[in-house]
């Protein structure tokens, strides 16, 4: 009998199982795979295809540089200057704790906080920059730069930064810039910002964000998978912000600024055929440099809650009783109405009896026999009292709504009040209680509830000279780039037209002449030899003193409740070419203290539109 191989034939198909199914497993998953792929690049290729170009390819913009602004001359106010700004990319550190000791050395900065936040860098992005100050100064740049070797890692990178060539000069109408807000970034006008973004927060700088602000630009920068910058695909130059030319002369402004040393007030200086703002002077003031920097809120913290407000706008928006201005308003009411007759002559003794009270003089001997003309020269309140209660508050009212009061003039500069004028509808409204007649004494020499601005008063006289044409007041000329074509240029905007008779508005400018010009007149002090000036001085209460204490000394009064000082003028009084009005808070008498600074500002004015 022949051998055979002895062969277990149960095992043999047990193997061949286990290999059947070993190649339908192989198989299934190579389906799965092949299912995978076809799943990813041909029914999702498009949209991975971008994903890996987005993680390829970094956006990074480029800022532009914010459009200058220039006075009406062309003289330079506001630039961009180089800001520097530290940063450290911590893939290329070698020691960090050694890093921090180096910087700590050159420069102050937070150790801690700094290396909290290049470890978190090193774990999340190790390749892009962690920028670690702000504001570098010229001496701390200068360090860094002379000790590179011992700090790699650092690099230092410029951005722009607004500059004010001049601090304080005009800070109320350029205003200043700081950090978008949320509600910003919702709206229309600042679609070219982004989070950080430095704009305009008030003045010239929030009016003409739009313009002044520029293009961004941008770069597309090719990055390996760690992030590693390889090289730059596109890049597009961001546009500057076109420049804004304003109305204003810096000289002027700096005479203006430099005439409210040390007192609280404003200055306004305005053209009276067009409405342009040559000078516009509020004080005390601020520094927007510091914004530009970057306010802390310890900073913002001093400046909001300074007694003297520094960043309120006093030229538009303080709100003060306009003394013996007003008495021009009554003298047109009284003159239109007929109630006023130019020639009559009304005796000033010093006093006023009305109602059981006394109403006093600022002259305490009185001024005798006076008629309009005299009354408004030596500026006699008893023949105002007397004016006042003939006409009425709701006539006096009318009147003064009818001459640009109790609205605001249009400046838009924002904030703008519009002042008060009362009548008997405005008390009850507002007090619940009846006009009393003796109130409208007081409201015909300015005081009582009587409310201007001194932008409203510099429209006021200009209108008394121009015409009876109430213009816009401006503080832009024209937007553009130099030697390029001008973008948007601005014309004199005429918003109203006062209805008077010629002859009234004759008689009351006649009378200012003499204010100025006259022996007695009360603005002698505003007087000039090459030109004549007209104008009105005031002197306005703050508080109402008793009666016994109503003769007591200037000096004797607490400074806060001491009395306004108040002149408008323009000149030349036969064709004005400027007018202006100044406040001096608590200054006390108007022909002492702001008549001498409108003199200044004239001389001033001519002295460069014509010199001698």
């Amino acid at each position: 009998m022949a051998w055979r191989p002895d062969f277990d034939t149960s095992e043999t198909e047990i193997y061949q199982k286990r290999l059947t199914r070993l190649t339908y497993f192989v198989l299934i998953v190579f389906g799965v795979l092949l299912v995978r792929l076809w799943f990813l690049q041909i029914i999702n290729g498009a949209k991975y295809r971008i994903q890996s170009e987005n993680n390829r390819i970094d956006l990074r913009d480029v800022l532009p540089f914010r459009g200058l602004i220039f006075d009406r001359d062309g003289q330079l106010l506001v630039d961009n200057r180089p800001s520097f700004i530290l940063g450290v990319v911590p893939e290329d550190i070698r020691g960090l704790d050694c890093l921090i000791g180096n910087l700590r050395r050159l420069i102050e900065i937070d150790g801690i906080s700094t290396k909290k936040r290049i470890e978190e860098a090193l774990k999340r992005d190790p390749f892009n920059p962690v920028y670690i100050k702000k504001g570098l100064t010229r001496d701390e740049l200068a360090r860094i730069e002379t000790n590179t070797l011992s700090i790699p890692g650092v690099i230092i990178k410029a951005k722009p930064k607004r500059h004010y060539l001049y601090g304080t000069l005009a800070a109320h109408l350029i205003g200043y810039l700081g950090e978008i807000d949320r509600e910003q970034l919702n709206r229309e006008e600042y679609k070219e910002n982004k989070p950080g973004d430095f704009v305009g927060k008030f003045g010239v700088e929030k009016k003409w964000q739009r313009y002044l602000n520029g293009m961004r630009g941008g770069q597309q920068v090719e990055i390996d998978a760690s992030g590693r910058r390889l090289r730059v695909l596109y890049q597009k130059a961001a546009e500057p912000g076109f420049n804004v030319y304003l109305t204003i002369d810096r000289d002027l402004q700096m005479l203006a600024e430099r005439s409210l040393y040390d007192k609280e007030g404003a200055i306004v200086v305005m053209k009276p055929g067009s409405g342009e703002i040559l000078a516009m002077a509020s004080s005390p003031t601020f520094d927007p440099n510091g914004f530009a920097k970057g306010m802390d809120k310890k900073g913002w913290e001093r400046l909001v809650s300074n007694r003297y407000f520094p960043l309120q706008n006093r030229v538009i928006s303080g709100q003060y009783p306009p003394g013996s201005l007003f008495k021009l308003v009554v003298a047109l009411a009284g003159l239109e109405e007929g109630v006023i007759d130019p020639n009559e002559k009304i005796f000033c003794g010093g006093s006023y009896s009305f109602k059981g009270r006394v109403y006093r003089d600022w002259k305490e001997e009185g001024h005798g026999y006076v008629d309009l003309h005299r009354a408004i020269v030596e500026s006699c309140d008893v023949y105002f009292y007397k004016m006042g209660q003939k006409i009425g508050i709701d006539t006096i009212a009318k009147y003064a709504k009818r001459l640009g009061f109790n609205c605001e003039t249009g400046l838009q500069l924002g904030d703008e009040k519009p002042g008060l004028i009362p009548d008997r509808a405005w008390k009850l409204r507002r007090w619940h209680a009846p006009w009393e007649e003796g109130e409208t004494l007081s409201v015909a020499v300015g005081q009582s509830f009587t409310l201007i601005t001194p932008v409203q008063i510099v429209r006021f006289i200009s209108a008394l000279f121009n015409g009876g044409i109430l213009f816009r007041p401006q503080v832009t000329k024209w937007i553009g780039r130099m030697n390029e074509e001008r973008i948007s240029e601005f014309k004199p905007d005429l918003t109203g037209y006062w209805d008077l008779k010629r002859e009234n508005m004759e008689l009351v400018k006649r009378a200012l002449i003499g204010v100025v010009n006259e022996p007695h007149g009360t603005g002698k002090r505003a007087r000039l030899d090459r030109t004549r000036v007209a104008g009105k001085t005031g002197t306005a209460q703050v508080i109402a003193l008793p009666q016994e204490e109503e003769s007591v000394q200037e000096r004797d009064v607490p400074y806060r409740f001491r009395d306004h000082a108040w002149f408008a003028a323009v000149a030349p009084a036969e064709n004005p070419e400027i007018a202006v009005a100044i406040l001096i808070e608590h200054g006390g008498l108007g022909g002492a203290v702001a008549a001498p600074i409108a003199r200044d500002l004239f001389e001033s004015y001519f002295n460069k539109v014509k010199p001698l």
